[in-house]
Parts: C-alpha cells; structure tokens; sequence
C-alpha cells in the first residue's frame, strides 16, 4: 500500500513540474520518499524539481545519488550533462554527455524531449571534440611540416581518432578472423605487381561483361543479398531479393561457373593467370557486381581477412563512393584497388544509371605461404566436420 501512495505521489510531482511548480514538487518527493524510500524516479523528479527552482547543486547530488546505484542510468547521464552545462562547467559536461552518448538507445524509442537532449549531447560532444582536433592539428603543424614528403596519411588519422572525430576501425570478419594481421582499409599497390595487367584489360573485360549481361537471365543476374524469409536482415531490409544490387558469377565460393566463364572467356583466363585465393569450398569467388542507379550499400563487413578483395571498375556513369573504414574513394576508369572488406564499408552509386565493377578475391599479401597451406587445411576440416 505504501509503496503505491508513494508513487502516486511521485506521479503528482511530475504533473507540478509539469504545471512549472517546483515547490509543489519537492513537497510531494519529500512526502513520497519519507513513506517508501528514494526511487529511481523520485531521484529524477527531484533532480528536475532542484533544477527548475534554481537549486543546480542540489539537482547534481540527486542525480549523483541514482548515478551511485546505476551508472549507466541514461536518462540520470543525459540529465546530469545538461545541469553541469548549465552551470557552467563545460569540460565536467561534456565528459558526462560524452559517457551518455555512447550508451544512447535509438532517438527513435526516446520521448521527444530526450531525444531534442541527446541531440543537443551529441552535437556539443561533436564540436569539443573537432575543436581538439583542431588544437591539436595546429600544435604540431610547424613539426609536421618539416616531414612534408613523407606519407603522413596514418598520423592524420590517428589525430582524428585521439581527438574523437573519427573511429579506430578494426577487422568484424564474419567467420575466420586470423590474428595479427594489421587492419589497412586500401593495401598498397606495391604488394601486387600484375594490377597493371589487371586494369589493362578494363575494355576487353567490359565488353564481355556487357554481352554477358546482355544475354544473363534472373538466376545468373540475380540480387546479391538473398536472406531466406524469418531470418533476421538488419541493414540489409532494402536490398534483401533486391535487384537493384545484383551479380554475376564467375567463380562462387571456389567453384568455376562454367556457363558464366565461357560467356566471358578472356575474363575467365585473366582471373586464372591472376593469383586469386584458392580455398575448396571457400574461394575464389568472382563476381561482375552491377548496382542501379542512387543506390546505397549499407555499412557491413566480410568474411575472413585471409584474403583481401579487388575491385576493377567496369561501367562508370557517374560518381560512385566508396568507403572503407575512415576512408573514401571514388572509382575511376582503367583503376583497381584491394581492400580488406572485413573493415566496414559502403558503397554508393550516386549516378543516374547503373554502376559495374568486378570483385574477386586474392590472398592477404601478409600471409606466408606455409599460413596459407595451413588455413587451407583448416577450413577444409572445418568443412568436413559433423558434432
């Protein structure tokens, strides 16, 4: 019984402070916590109570108070930033906004009064930390200019993530994750001498794709991501059985398509001279990967970071973007790259017709051959085996 006229009482609290009547409030909080004890929601009505009557010391000991019992009390967080910012304490603020952002649920299940708070969190977060950054840039501008032909690409981006304004990404491979490779979003070309090969052929390999696409029907043009029905698609909901990203297969998890191949003969002799990852079972996968018109990939990452994946653009109408962890690129025509796809990227055609590229899949330069022997008896055991 107590604990139901507490809350009631509670309740009447929130509707005085909602009525702009502070006083009224504390008077029924103190009524309620003297019948059934400090709850979760007295301490935050209380806190919003002191605050709205002046009192920002005493609003921070009441959210102090929650905080004590529930750290990552979010709403007590949020609150909490906002009182120190309001009275005055920046820095104390933006730290604790900066604790209530990184444990934020969606703005879309917060009330729209927490969620106008969160923003107003995120974007003061967000220019403290492109502030730092700037300081930080400024202090060692004279230093870094003295090392002006050097590739200083990796600094500046280590900047970033110290200052806030970017992440670290790091390998998410879907299923084999091989420890100490380094996490390099674009490899350097160095690393694979036959590109030039590669992005020589760009029109012979166009021209084939374009008559293979020509002649393809729906199950060997057909949509990348295919999600049988139930099963979860998280960011894949738009293009799940969509075709506005579809592929062609070359090769598909190690296995020639034979049809596909003899479609695109100079294309298939290529891809055999080239040093593609051969895994029984796994790979080499090799696609002609088309993409319509204002369409956009979403964030996600690959399998295993054994092999790194090659793009060659094919049909270029427009801009296209690409990304891979903080960086991003725009394809262009007769250039290739190779990219670890177990960073999160994204694509985007932003063109108005559809975009072309071929991917396939070549082996992690950084792995000796004995690892790769090695990884490949591995997987065809994890093949074979049955629990």
């Amino acid at each position: 019984m107590a604990d139901t006229q507490a809350l009631d009482l509670v309740l009447q609290a929130e509707a005085a402070l909602a009525g702009r009547d502070p006083r009224t409030a504390l008077a029924l909080l103190d009524r309620a916590e003297a019948m059934a004890g400090p709850s979760q929601r007295s301490r935050m009505a209380r806190a919003a109570a002191l605050r709205a009557a002046g009192d920002l010391r005493g609003a921070l000991g009441a959210l102090d108070d929650l905080l004590a019992e529930q750290p990552y009390h979010f709403m007590a967080l949020l609150s909490k930033g906002a009182v120190l910012d309001q009275a005055g304490a920046r820095q104390p603020a933006v730290e604790t906004w900066r604790n209530a952002v990184k444990i934020a649920p969606p703005s879309e299940r917060l009330p729209p009064g927490a969620a106008r708070q969160l923003e107003t969190a995120r974007a003061t977060v967000s220019k403290a930390d492109e502030a730092l950054r700037d300081h930080l840039a400024s202090a060692v501008a004279g230093l870094r200019g003295e090392f002006a032909s050097d590739d200083l690409r990796r600094f500046d981006e280590a900047l970033d993530v110290f200052a806030g304004v970017k992440k670290a990404y790091v390998h998410e491979p879907l299923f084999l994750n091989y420890p100490r490779l380094p996490a390099v979003p674009f490899f350097d070309r160095a690393h694979f001498p036959w590109l030039e090969e590669l992005e020589a052929a760009t029109e012979t390999v166009t021209a084939e794709m374009q008559a293979a696409l020509a002649v393809a029907d729906d199950r060997e043009l057909a949509p990348y991501i295919q999600y049988p029905r139930g099963a979860p698609v998280n960011q894949w909901g738009e293009l799940n059985h969509s075709r506005r990203w579809s592929s062609y297969f070359l090769w598909k998890d190690g296995t020639r398509q034979d049809a596909a191949c003899e479609r695109c003969p100079e294309t298939a002799g290529l891809l055999e001279r080239l040093p593609v990852c051969r895994q029984p079972g796994y790979a080499p996968t090799a696609m002609f990967s088309a993409l319509e018109a204002r369409t956009h990939i979403p964030p996600h990452t690959g399998s295993t970071n054994v092999r790194l994946l090659v793009h060659l653009p094919l049909m270029l109408p427009g801009p296209a973007r690409f990304r891979v962890g903080n960086e991003t690129r725009q394809w262009r025509m007769g250039e290739a790259w190779v990219f670890d796809d177990t960073i999160e990227h994204e694509a985007w055609n932003d063109a108005d017709s559809l975009r072309v590229i071929l991917i396939f899949d070549v082996w992690n330069p950084l792995l000796s051959e004995a690892e790769r022997t090695l990884v490949n008896a591995m997987l065809a055991a994890r093949k074979s085996f049955e629990p």
